[in-house]
């Protein structure tokens, strides 16, 4: 085995390349060029566990002193209890961004686990010896910031199921010509009266179909309203904590709503940030320049980051010229757009959530309302 002069590394490098079935775990000894591969059943931590206290006894018996152990995998749908329990072990994890590593641009490019993993340990090893720019990696929450985002992402997909149901129902009602949907509080009696548009009766199986959408459309909104209540009764206890008071101090904004201020409290502003600029980032509104010779021109926002934080900013910027038609930020709006429409509106609109997004944080963070903004009655 070839040897390569790398003393002053003492740090054991691991990668480990995730698939449903298989973990692929790629290995980088001190001062040794040839990589260690192991494969591994997806999901056995044990043998995992096994093999890198292996490598890490047997490579401080050949130093004569003690190694750290780095290790590194892509985000994916694993979630973050592998980066815990490595981290529980004594092993220094990152959580890689897949979309921040270099790669090849050409048109058909070599595609493998091995070949992943291999690069994978490569950017490890950069970003450990001092080049934190070669990747991006995750800030990974704790499992109580992790579990306090439930509420707000189930009601987010009942919400859109509930969509569904609707948009399913009136268009098997559209099949039979009838252009409005029967109310839910006196759904039997109308469907019983309701007449296809050539005067027959309505279909007993497509009946059935209906009144089947009708119970699942029922349960789904039940279950959307006990979200809303059990986030109720969370909201009316006192903050017990520094999350808490933000998401009620945004409560108490006119225009915030509950789910708007859990959201955005929840996905953002649990998390440091150092400027606007990072904030900016991490919700994907930031400008993205292009610059060439002498080229420079905008193409827009990133959309890089988190998409449901910036969905919801994007919606209560709209509604914040409504409900704070004296602040400030809609002063500017209304004077860069002024009469114009279309997609003015839409480009200025995203401007105006990227300025919302940095004076919503401040107040949170400082206490300071931005200009002219009025609180709740």
């Amino acid at each position: 085995m070839r040897t390569i002069d790398n003393t002053a590394d003492t740090t054991v490098y691991v990668a480990l390349e995730l698939s449903r079935a298989i973990w692929l775990v790629a290995v980088r000894l001190p001062g040794v060029e040839k990589l260690v591969f192991h494969r591994l059943k997806a999901g056995d931590t044990g043998a995992l566990l096994a093999f890198v206290a292996a490598h890490r006894t047997r490579t401080e018996a050949s130093l004569g002193a003690p190694i750290t152990v780095a290790s590194c995998f892509e985000a994916g749908p694993d979630g973050f209890w592998l980066h815990r329990l490595l981290d529980a072990n004594g092993i220094d994890n990152v959580i890689v961004e897949p979309t921040s590593i270099l790669i090849s641009r050409r048109s058909r490019r070599a595609k493998t686990d091995r070949l992943d993993a291999q690069g994978l340990l490569r950017v490890l090893m950069t970003r450990h010896r001092g080049d934190h720019h070669i990747c991006s990696v995750l800030r990974v929450p704790t499992p109580e910031e992790e579990d306090a985002k439930r509420p707000h992402r189930e009601r987010e997909r009942l919400v859109q199921e509930r969509v569904r149901i609707e948009n399913r129902i009136e268009a098997l009602l559209l099949t039979q010509g009838i252009r409005k949907r029967p109310s839910l509080r006196r759904w039997d009696a109308e469907m019983d009266a309701l007449r296809t548009a050539d005067g027959r009766a309505m279909p007993p199986l497509l009946r059935a179909e209906i009144d089947r959408l009708k119970r699942r459309l029922t349960l789904t909104q039940e279950l959307i309203r006990e979200i809303e209540a059990e986030r109720s009764t969370m909201l009316a206890k006192a903050p017990s904590d520094d999350t808490s008071r933000k998401v009620a101090a945004l409560s108490r904004v006119r225009g915030v709503g509950d789910n708007f201020a859990a959201v955005l409290t929840r996905e953002v502003f649990y998390r440091h940030f150092d400027n606007r600029r990072q904030l900016a980032s991490y919700v994907g509104i930031a400008p993205t320049p292009h610059q060439s010779g002498a080229m420079d021109q905008d193409r827009g926002i990133g959309r890089a980051g988190n998409a449901r934080a910036r969905t919801t900013l994007i919606q209560l910027a709209w509604l914040w010229l409504r409900y704070q038609p004296e602040s400030g930020l809609v002063a500017w709006f209304r004077e860069r757009v002024g009469a114009l429409a279309g997609r003015s509106r839409r480009i200025a609109i995203v401007a105006v959530a990227r300025k919302l997004l940095v004076a919503l944080w401040r107040y949170v963070e400082t206490g300071v309302l931005p200009e002219g903004v009025e609180l709740k009655a």
